[in-house]
């Protein structure tokens, strides 16, 4: 399934039915890719999202 458009909610319930999976009777080849790219998908979302908030601080106080 291609994931590059889906809401990252659905992202992670996919994650965790896969995690269960892997716990319970094991993934295929193809689960165990599909896997990996949505964990990176969801990384480099939770990446891009801090640095948007970080660029966004202010600093007061600075010392000269």
């Amino acid at each position: 399934m291609d994931y590059t458009k889906a809401k990252m909610d659905d992202v992670v319930v996919r994650i965790n039915e896969l995690y269960k999976k892997s716990k319970e009777e094991g993934l295929t080849e193809l689960e165990k890719e599909e896997q990996q790219i949505l964990r990176r998908r969801y990384i480099d979302s939770y990446k891009a999202n801090l640095r948007a908030q970080l660029e966004g601080v202010e600093l007061k106080n600075k010392k000269k």
